[in-house]
């Protein structure tokens, strides 16, 4: 069944006389109305946000930075002990997650770009946060072969209901890679919080698969969220120019990239005749223009009651938020919000306590809190 494809255009409303000033404009969704509340300022290029017991958030800066934001305000020191990293082109610091048990065990993960001799590759790393530092760290994961090249590093992870730790690797800028399933690019990895190949991935049952991946086919996901009552693993992943795809990750399956596409070549050419290939899935959902799309989640607060399990999907090149209206597999709206903000939004968190949260793409990146207006 093709795409369901409707889009509800909704601009954002600001007070005349401050159209600037994000903290004193009021927006609008179909069904809310809200105030964004800046958190945090001048990050450089915020990447990834995570909630820690007690009330206090880490955030990434992809130029290589974990910085802790406590009591609503941004630590001026960055918490020290993180992985040897490389900033290069798409490169740096990527997404941070914490150990299902992080209130007993204080783990976290960190995805991240590594560079060697060799050439850039996706890393995973393992490490217990202790005094406000980052202790014992260890790789549980290296997306293989290297490249030179500086993009499409992939790097979202998310646990399952399981205990599986599910990261993206992207194709690294070669698209072929995404079909060769002995190549680690272009696909999704699922391996247990120890870095083991997690029971049931496809590979573990053919030597022609490598043991850690769980799809294949997929260009650069940048997106990743489970979803909070089947229990699935949604992912986004940007097209070439269009065709960004949402899709419901399921073991041992093709997504297509590069055999079908609905995008072009940034020349203009062609990239594949087909759209559609038997033992090929189509995606859940897809944009054609691109929105070059970043950060995901599914809201379940209490904030906005009218947004329960909507499915929220930033924006980098057309600097919006998305409002998916979703019912258990299939998405039936689309809404944009925030466009007057002309900010890239890079990542979308639902939060410990009702609230919906964001982080902007620039070198003075900040961190927004969405507030409910009466």
């Amino acid at each position: 069944m093709r795409p369901y494809r409707s889009l509800l255009l909704l601009c954002a409303l600001s007070i005349p006389g401050l159209p600037h000033a994000a903290e004193k404009q009021t927006f609008s969704s179909e069904t809310a109305r809200f105030k964004l509340q800046s958190v945090a300022d001048n990050l450089e290029h915020p990447w990834s946000l995570a909630f820690l017991p007690g009330g206090s958030m880490l955030v990434t800066e992809r130029t290589g930075r974990l910085r802790v934001i406590r009591n609503g305000k941004l630590l001026p020191q960055a918490v020290p002990g993180l992985p040897s990293l490389v900033v290069s082109g798409q490169g740096g610091l990527f997404d941070v997650v914490l150990h299902p048990d992080f209130e007993e065990n204080r783990i976290l993960f960190l995805s991240y770009a590594h560079g060697s001799s060799e050439g850039m590759t996706t890393r995973v790393a393992r490490a217990s946060l202790e005094n406000g530092q980052l202790k014992d760290v260890d790789i549980v994961f290296e997306a293989l072969p290297r490249s030179g090249a500086s993009r499409h590093f992939g790097g979202r992870m998310a646990f399952d209901t399981s205990g599986y730790l599910y990261i993206s690797v992207g194709d690294r800028g070669d698209m072929d890679r995404a079909q060769d399933t002995t190549d680690d690019a272009g696909g999704v990895h699922r391996i247990t919080v120890d870095g083991e190949p997690a029971p049931g991935n496809p590979g573990l049952n053919d030597p022609n698969i490598n043991n850690t991946l769980f799809t294949w086919g997929n260009r650069n996901i940048q997106g990743m969220a489970l979803h909070p009552i089947t229990g699935d693993i949604w992912t986004h992943e940007h097209g070439p120019r269009g065709g960004d795809e949402i899709n419901i990750l399921e073991a041992g399956t093709n997504y297509g990239w590069p055999e079908i596409t609905y995008g072009i070549d940034y020349s203009g050419l062609p990239i594949s005749l087909k759209t559609e290939k038997e033992g090929m899935a189509q995606p859940l959902h897809y944009w054609d223009p691109s929105i070059a799309p970043s950060g995901m989640a599914f809201y379940t607060g209490s904030d906005f009651p009218e947004w329960q399990g909507s499915l929220f999907v930033g924006a980098l090149k057309l600097r919006k938020l998305v409002r998916l209206d979703v019912t258990n597999r299939r998405i039936n709206a689309e809404e944009d919000l925030l466009t007057n903000l002309g900010e890239r939004i890079r990542d979308v968190r639902n939060g410990p306590n009702g609230s919906l949260w964001l982080l902007t793409d620039s070198p003075r990146g900040k961190v927004y809190q969405a507030v409910p207006v009466q």
